[in-house]
């Protein structure tokens, strides 16, 4: 009898060692995840600030393709003003790099742009910028990736379900936009 009664102690501590550090795994998890997310906010508005200034950059020099710089304007200022989800930041993001695109596409057209040294330091902070959001994002994904394995998959499922923990949306681009991505060319 006092075997049986040890045995079922063991069973029980280890059940509930098992439960605090999945649960606490979680906790931290979370955490990381709102961190890692807040590191993505920190880079796109590094972004907004970088987009008005490369705008005005060019309007100097290509006066005439006002639709352009508009576009782009409101493209950065509806990102800018996305507080939703993940996804719905993904598809806001992807629209103003494809506006980014076009702005470059004009740039092409005055090689006395492409060698204005504002220009060029501005184009060399958004290349960064953008570097800092694609490794910010795979961080946050990674989290997202982790948290979502950990609520689907047995037995911590029946932990995350009981305690409120729920996976995320990844912070995806459309392959279109990836490729988009401001280079420095000297």
């Amino acid at each position: 009898m006092p075997t049986t009664l040890i045995i079922i102690g063991v069973v029980v501590l280890l059940g509930l060692i098992w439960v605090v550090a999945n649960y606490n795994r979680m906790a931290r998890l979370r955490q990381h995840i709102r961190e890692s997310w807040s590191d993505i906010d920190v880079e796109l508005k590094r972004r907004y600030e970088l987009v008005p200034n490369l705008v005005e950059t060019v309007k100097g020099y290509a006066k005439h393709e006002r639709e352009v710089l508009e576009e782009v304007t409101t493209l950065r200022a509806r990102a800018a003003a996305n507080t939703g989800s993940a996804a719905s930041q993904a598809l806001d993001e992807t629209a103003l790099l494809l506006g980014i695109k076009k702005l470059f596409a004009v740039v092409e057209r005055y090689p006395t742009l492409k060698a204005d040294t504002n220009f060029l330091a501005l184009q060399k902070e958004l290349a960064i910028t953008e570097d800092r959001i694609a490794a910010a994002r795979r961080f946050y994904n990674g989290n997202i990736r982790e948290m979502s394995q950990l609520c689907e998959t047995f037995p911590t499922n029946l932990l995350a379900s009981a305690f409120g923990f729920v996976g995320g949306d990844y912070f995806e681009l459309k392959s279109d936009a990836e490729r988009v991505v401001p280079r420095v060319q000297m």
